[in-house]
């Protein structure tokens, strides 16, 4: 079966690195739309710069333009490569189009994960990451610290937090996930496809949880 999963959860409960580890194992492609934004963002265009000031203030970007990404990306893969679905849809009105699209290019879901965790564990998690600001390489200050305090392993470049990973924009980001994509728990609910993850856990804990669900999918 070619497994086709859309991730639900708040910013920071875990969902992209579960993803990435999910991916590597069943051949699936992690489909970040937080990356496909970042992408855009960093070729600086007109579009790209809208994006970044939408994405640093806490808020959505128009469905339009995420769905776009999304469905290109869906195109280049086929019918044969699954893929996990990490950051859209985000609101019924994006579910919808998700709909849209798949119906439209022959494709159907198996699973809709909802990656949990407390406040108190995404605000610490978030919080604490850091990044590369030359190479992108991922970094926590207490989890995954670098080896020199404040410079990239890889490229010894400065690591830096992005403004979205801060305390203050973070409580926005969660205020804004209850309000526009929790009810989605709801819809894949009564769609048959919800499966409810705690990832309050380490990652590998996670991710065995997530392993035990595939298993029955599967």
């Amino acid at each position: 079966m070619v497994l086709r999963l859309v991730f639900l959860g708040p910013p920071g409960a875990g969902k992209g690195t579960i993803a990435q580890r999910l991916c590597e194992a069943h051949k699936l492609l992690q489909i970040s739309t937080g990356e496909l934004l970042r992408e855009e963002t960093g070729r600086g265009t007109e579009l790209g710069n809208k994006v970044k000031a939408i994405m640093e203030s806490g808020q959505y970007v128009e469905d339009e333009i995420v769905a776009e990404l999304v469905e290109n990306k869906l195109k280049e893969l086929g019918e044969e490569k699954g893929f996990i679905l990490d950051g859209f849809p985000r609101t019924i009105k994006q579910a919808g189009i998700l709909e849209g699209i798949l119906n439209k290019l022959g494709l159907k879901l198996n699973g809709a994960f909802d990656i949990e965790a407390s406040d108190e564990t995404i605000i610490e998690r978030l919080s604490g990451r850091r990044s590369c600001g030359k190479c992108g390489k991922i970094y926590h200050l207490k989890n995954i610290p670098p080896k020199e305090e404040g410079k990239c392993d890889k490229c010894s470049s400065v690591l830096v937090q992005r403004n979205d990973d801060k305390p203050e924009v973070i409580k926005t980001r969660l205020e804004t996930y209850r309000e526009k994509t929790a009810p989605l728990v709801k819809y894949y609910e009564e769609k048959g496809l919800l499966k409810v993850i705690d990832a309050n856990g380490k990652v590998n804990e996670n991710i065995q949880n997530v392993e035990t669900i595939l298993g029955v999918i599967e």
